[in-house]
């Protein structure tokens, strides 16, 4: 229902968006003639630089943990921060209205009529009250100072140990500079007595200079490792990866490889030690698998997105079929070529 003729105004309440302030967000509450109550949320468009206007908007207030009537000024619902609440069986101060709603103030509030209405018949209401009371001016400079100073407090707040998952009051921070920030930032935590314990982030120049070689550099190391060597967080390092394309550090590849050249080799030099003739078939072969592993390995290096080969997975399948056969005959005296690895 859109006429106010055949309803009562019981509650508005209206939020403004904290990460774009241009959005705005209205929950009206109509009392119908049969008794029952009609909850109807809109949104807004209040653009800076033009008119304003309505827009469809899903419902977000209708989630609230709180019944509409016990919504006050000042209140978090999500990004959402209520900065204006009328409720029908409270006398309205308007005093308390902020200027971005008071139609003699904003003019532009005339292009939203659905909004518009319901705070003319609002300040009517308040104004009729108001020639019928006396009149209580330091109760209307104190409703008006604190939310003056509710506002200020949130601008100059410091928001310490700040979850990364939500957006700090962009309104404020981004009128500072980065140095004027830290130190306001700095000056608060002191006079607040509080230690941030945090560590410091990575600069996000630091970040995005970091390419596809610098990672490579400590593919032998676990991620870990790597993300302290680098100096980065290790969620940084790890969508670092995905915007490179490595959906997987490639650390226990790396690491397998080298223990297969390094098996490679210990067998071959063990097998050298038994064998008094020297085999060149063999010396050639394992000349060849050796080649074969470094230069997959070199490969896996540069694109840390490959898979095994499938040679090189039956090789070190052998491998280790190899040692277990060796730990098993090694009290019968028997000993395994080297030849039949290769």
């Amino acid at each position: 229902m859109e006429s106010s003729d055949t309803h009562f105004l019981k509650d508005l309440l209206v939020f403004q968006n904290t990460i774009n302030e241009e959005l705005i967000r209205s929950m009206h509450v109509y009392q119908l003639e049969n008794g029952k109550e009609n909850e109807v949320e809109r949104g807004f468009l209040f653009s800076v630089s033009g008119s304003y206007m309505e827009i469809e908007a899903n419902p977000a207030l209708f989630l609230l943990k709180f019944r509409p009537s016990e919504v006050f000024e000042g209140l978090m619902n999500g990004f959402w921060l209520c900065i204006f609440a009328y409720h029908a069986d409270r006398s309205p101060h308007l005093a308390c209205i902020p200027s971005l709603l008071s139609i003699s103030r904003n003019p532009k509030l005339k292009s939203v009529p659905t909004l518009s209405g319901d705070l003319q018949i609002i300040l009517e209401l308040g104004c009729r009250r108001e020639d019928s009371e006396p009149s209580q001016f330091a109760e209307e400079e104190t409703c008006q100072e604190n939310y003056v100073n509710y506002h200020q407090s949130k601008k100059s707040l410091p928001i310490l140990h700040q979850d990364l998952n939500c957006l700090p009051y962009p309104a404020s921070m981004s009128e500072l500079s980065e140095d004027q920030h830290k130190e306001q930032c700095s000056t608060g935590w002191k006079s607040a007595g509080i230690v941030d314990n945090k560590k410091k982030r990575a600069a996000s120049e630091h970040i995005a200079s970091i390419a596809l070689s610098d990672l490579a550099k400590y593919f032998d190391l676990p991620i870990t490792e790597a993300s302290r060597n680098l100096k980065v967080g290790l969620t940084v390092l790890k969508k670092k990866c995905r915007e490179l394309g490595i959906p997987r550090w490639p650390h226990r590849k790396i690491k397998s490889l080298d223990g297969l050249i390094q098996d490679l080799q210990t067998y071959w030099q063990e097998e050298a030690k038994r064998q008094q003739q020297e085999n060149e078939a063999a010396a050639m072969a394992v000349a060849k698998r050796r080649r074969m592993l470094e230069s997959e390995k070199e490969n896996i290096e540069r694109k840390p997105f490959m898979e095994l080969q499938t040679e090189t997975k039956r090789f070190r399948q052998d491998v280790f079929k190899r040692r277990h056969r060796a730990r098993a005959l090694r009290n019968h005296g028997l000993s395994i070529s080297i030849n039949q690895l290769i």
